[in-house]
């Protein structure tokens, strides 16, 4: 696979892949990709361009040189995919755009990611997580009632296109050893992230008007939010007449569910603020701690807000495994967080089967005589 990529949504792609053995060489410009340049820092280093880049191999070729131009077809007719988010048009101005690539190699996977995709009015703007999320819906959906858009706490648009294009790569693997054909798969960030709506969609569909910003409440149940406690705040979830019967007996109120006003999810969500002030006076008199384990034993669904150093320190997530960690030749020791899905469900306590070890993130330039000699049987 050659990664064409620079900065996020296509080096989150490709680490995907990488995670799971994909052998990933990084194509860079003799100043390296720009990540490699973005905090945060540590002993000169960037731990952002370290940890995204895990696993791959790096040349650096400058694509406006001929003889550079040349070596890169050359290790594209051998190559299965091809990854790229340059704006569009860029990657047709350096010659290795789709239709260049895939002349000598038919079977060519080619990738694209983009902020709008090959084609449409938008198709040449420029885009970043935060255009994409202010356009996409998804930030007029995000924040507490009467208060701003809010931005999704992450880069969502990038990440989302980048687990978009890997899953694409794969199916059209698939459909390649079937029909022999390659393919050229278009990724938009804004496609990406309209597709997630799908609550907000069939509200729209139903009833022709969206929720608007609720906070943390879910839209269509309740009680399904995050409610205060002596010492903070505890989420509940009860998408189900089942669980809210186990929740109204939890707060002492097993009337609830035979009361008209609360006797369907519809019902409790027009009713949310009586709802509210009922889980309130039960959650209010209780530590966090005190309102989990009682939602535990009753059954009822339940959470304590973690940041993502609880969250990755937790027992569960050190379980499952999703911290990898690699050697770095500066930074030592890195960790960082690895494809999620383990192969190997069936073996529990088994974690990530595919590989067992992660590579460090490359040395700029580092593997240009290896790749030469492993793909093309010359080191020149």
């Amino acid at each position: 696979m050659l990664d064409l990529s620079r900065v996020l949504a296509g080096p989150y792609c490709t680490a995907l892949l990488a995670d799971i053995g994909a052998d990933v060489v990084k194509v860079e410009p003799p100043s390296g990709d720009d990540a490699r340049h973005l905090g945060p820092f540590r002993d000169g280093e960037s731990v952002y361009f370290a940890q995204l880049n895990r696993g791959k191999r790096s040349i650096v070729l400058d694509l406006k040189q001929p003889e550079d131009h040349a070596l890169l077809l050359r290790l594209a007719s051998q190559a299965d995919v091809v990854v790229e988010n340059f704006r569009p048009g860029v990657a047709g101005r350096l010659g290795v755009d789709h239709a260049s690539l895939s002349r000598d190699n038919p079977g060519l996977v080619y990738a694209s990611i983009s902020g709008f995709g090959q084609n449409g009015p938008m198709t040449g703007l420029a885009a970043y997580d935060l255009v994409v999320q202010a356009m996409s819906g998804l930030m007029s959906a995000t924040g507490w009632e009467g208060g701003p858009p809010t931005r999704v706490g992450e880069s969502v648009g990038d990440l989302v296109a980048g687990l978009f294009a890997s899953w694409s790569i794969c199916a059209a693997l698939v459909d390649r050893e079937r029909s022999g054909r390659g393919r050229h798969l278009d990724v938009a960030m804004l496609d990406s992230l309209v597709s997630l709506q799908v609550t907000a969609m069939s509200l729209l569909t139903a009833t022709g008007s969206l929720p608007g910003r609720i906070g943390n409440r879910h839209p269509v149940s309740t009680p399904f939010d995050t409610y205060r406690t002596a010492d903070g705040l505890v989420a509940l979830a009860c998408a189900s007449d089942t669980v809210f019967a186990r929740f109204a007996t939890m707060v002492g109120r097993p009337d609830m569910p035979g009361d008209p006003l609360f006797a369907d999810d519809t019902s409790r969500s027009v009713h949310v603020e009586q709802v509210r002030q009922i889980t309130e006076e039960w959650s209010t008199g209780r530590t966090t701690a005190q309102a989990l384990e009682e939602a535990q034993a009753a059954g009822v669904p339940a959470a304590p807000i973690w940041d993502l150093a609880e969250a990755i320190s937790s027992e569960q997530v050190r379980f499952r495994g999703v911290v990898g960690e690699f050697d770095h030749p500066v930074l030592g020791p890195t960790p960082f967080l690895r494809q999620p899905v383990q192969f190997g469900a069936d073996d529990p306590g088994s974690v990530q089967a595919l590989p067992e070890e992660t590579a460090s993130s490359p040395v700029l330039g580092a593997h240009v005589d290896e790749v030469r000699l492993q793909w093309l049987g010359t080191d020149s």
